[in-house]
């Protein structure tokens, strides 16, 4: 059964424009435990929200994880994992934090639950949420 994710980067890192351009990505970096145990916990064909931190503060696309955890390469003590990520579909309308926190159907959101969390679970219900709110209602 398929998982549902939100995963956050910098745009200014690394945005959504990069992974399509790339068409798959290497999501590594990620040096919080239980971020880690998320990754941990994806499997092949997951689905994940791509949303941008720092700057924009918006899920802007749906990514589907194409590879399971491995060790992060760029992590030279083996402790930490990575997943490869590629673009499935832009959000037809991004879904800012703003709008998150104003939908009673997302208040439980990991995201506003756990601000500084970089890669958490969401929920069916919340996926679908997002996406009607994005225009991308599946």
């Amino acid at each position: 059964m398929t998982q549902y994710w939100l995963m956050k980067s910098e745009p200014e890192e690394y945005g959504w424009h990069d992974l399509v351009r790339d068409g798959e990505g290497v999501w590594d970096g990620v040096r919080n435990a239980q971020a880690s145990n998320n990754l941990k916990a994806m499997r092949e064909g997951d689905l994940a929200l791509f949303y941008h931190s720092r700057t924009g503060l918006e899920v802007v696309g749906i990514m589907r994880v194409s590879a399971a955890a491995f060790p992060d390469p760029r992590d030279e003590t083996g402790r930490w994992v990575a997943v490869k990520v590629q673009p499935v579909d832009p959000l037809k309308r991004p879904v800012s934090l703003k709008a998150i926190k104003a939908n009673p159907k997302l208040a439980d959101m990991a995201i506003l639950r756990q601000s500084r969390l970089s890669v958490a679970g969401v929920t069916c219900d919340e996926w679908k949420e997002i996406l009607r709110l994005a225009g991308n209602a599946e």
